[in-house]
């Protein structure tokens, strides 16, 4: 039997859109699922204890692959929208699996489009976000970035 996961239904839903991009390619790879589970669990508990015990709640979740048409409606505010955007584009920009592979394949681009689709962000506001993914992701990881987008977020709304 399991329980409610010890986060809001606002982190449950950014874990699942980032998930949900993640699966946009057919597939969620062990590596990708340890990642995204390992950094939110960092940003959402404050210590090892707790962060080991939030993984396990959370893999069930993070295994589900829940339709983005289900996910966008349920984010409350334009930022989280903005947050949504650039979490799907770090996603997308992360997942070449073999050398020589395009960092980004048809799968993933289809997904990003029906992602901006259904948040209804203006085509200038996105190139303007993904501009700005661009210049931090040639500083840090993907998954860094992903997770300093989202902790900047909850700071300013806890």
């Amino acid at each position: 039997m399991s329980t409610n996961p010890s986060i809001s239904p606002r982190q449950m839903n950014l874990l699942r859109v980032v998930a949900a991009m993640s699966w946009s390619d057919g597939e969620l790879s062990p590596e990708e699922s340890t990642l995204i589970l390992e950094r939110f669990s960092q940003l959402f508990a404050q210590d090892e204890p707790q962060q080991a015990q939030l993984r396990q709640e959370l893999q069930d979740y993070v295994t589900q692959n829940i339709p983005l048409e289900e996910l966008v409606p349920k984010l409350q505010s334009d930022t989280e929208k903005f947050l949504v955007l650039q979490l799907g584009y770090a996603v997308i920009q992360a997942s070449s699996r073999a050398p020589g592979e395009p960092l980004v394949n048809e799968d993933e681009k289809a997904a990003y489009r029906k992602l901006i689709s259904l948040l209804q962000i203006p085509p200038e506001q996105v190139a303007a976000l993904e501009a700005e993914m661009d210049a931090q992701l040639q500083h840090q990881s993907v998954v860094d970035a992903v997770v300093g987008q989202v902790n900047q977020y909850f700071q300013g709304h806890a």
